[in-house]
């Protein structure tokens, strides 16, 4: 066993995995799991750089990472990071920042990169799940970008665009400086053009409508899992691997485009960090489904973060 850490900083959040891992056995222990929404994508879609706020906010969560990886005595880490800082013309001070705190060097990884990581961290637990029929399309859904990915025990194809819940929340439904509350219908219809615009990107690489399984990873996701379920409380435990249905999703989806800031925020299992961007989140996730044709969704805790443990072990 080697005991390894990763991170995944991403565009809303930034998340850490401690874990023993077996490349022999493919066992990967979980030691610690967490994760802390910062919005180091604030404002990058309209500035093109990185808030100060943004990055201190960000270097105050490493700073908390740095603690948990060295109580756990993890021998190697991995910090990658993806959309966001991909974007930003000022990254130079993201990187120093973290090299700073954590002593590594983040990886600015290309979509395709992100897109192997999570493809491998979803799906390498699935191969004995004879129910689950090849291939599978794995989506990510970001803050930034959203990844596609279609393979069997390997990928086959991959693309990366830029729709996410964070990115098309502030491209369509922030109006002078505040999120609109809720959406009007024409601010739905750019959102919902804009993400099927991608779509037609996206399918211009992966073939979206061959896969036979659908795995969702990220928040949004498995945000709107915990509501299908009505969890009194965020349980990964439950999300993991629950299996939602597209009727499903697209009622979900339809409360949060119409809902107030304060009916999201009363749900037990959302996240404040979530609260703006899930009704985005999940419209992108809707659409996906309908677009391949997909009537349910298998929802994944396992992805971009457990694929970036592997590639250290």
């Amino acid at each position: 066993m080697t005991r390894v850490a990763a991170v995944d900083c991403g565009t809303n959040s930034i998340r850490l995995l401690v874990a023993d891992a077996d490349p022999a056995t493919g066992e990967l222990v979980e030691l610690d799991r967490r994760m802390t929404i910062v919005r180091l994508g604030q404002g990058v879609d309209r500035t093109g750089r990185l808030a100060p706020e943004a990055l201190e906010r960000t270097f105050a969560a490493c700073r908390e990472y740095a603690r948990v990886i060295k109580d756990h005595g993890a021998e190697r880490l991995r910090f990658v990071a993806t959309s966001a800082s991909r974007d930003a013309e000022n990254r130079d001070d993201f990187v120093r920042g973290v090299m700073d705190v954590l002593g590594v060097e983040p990886e600015v990884i290309s979509g395709d990169q992100e897109a192997e990581f999570s493809f491998t961290g979803a799906t390498r637990e699935l191969a004995g799940a004879a129910h689950l029929a090849k291939p599978y399309l794995v989506v990510d859904i970001g803050g930034g970008s959203t990844e596609f990915v279609v393979g069997e025990e390997h990928v086959r194809a991959a693309r990366s665009v830029d729709v996410g819940c964070v990115r098309m929340t502030e491209r369509h439904l922030v109006r002078e400086g505040a999120v609109t509350d809720p959406p009007t219908a024409a601010q739905i219809t750019a959102m919902r053009a804009d993400i099927e615009a991608a779509l037609d990107l996206a399918e211009q690489t992966v073939p979206l409508r061959e896969a036979r399984t659908l795995v969702g990873l990220a928040g949004s996701v498995t945000t709107v899992s915990a509501i299908a379920q009505e969890l009194p409380e965020y349980d990964s435990a439950r999300i993991h691997h629950s299996r939602i249905s597209r009727d499903t999703v697209r009622g979900i989806t339809d409360w949060l485009l119409h809902s107030t800031h304060a009916e999201r925020a009363a749900v037990p299992s959302m996240h404040p960090g979530r609260v703006d961007v899930i009704a985005a989140g999940a419209l992108v996730l809707l659409s996906i489904m309908e677009r391949t044709g997909a009537e349910e969704v298998v929802v994944s805790e396992h992805d971009i973060l457990d694929g970036i443990a592997w590639s250290v072990a």
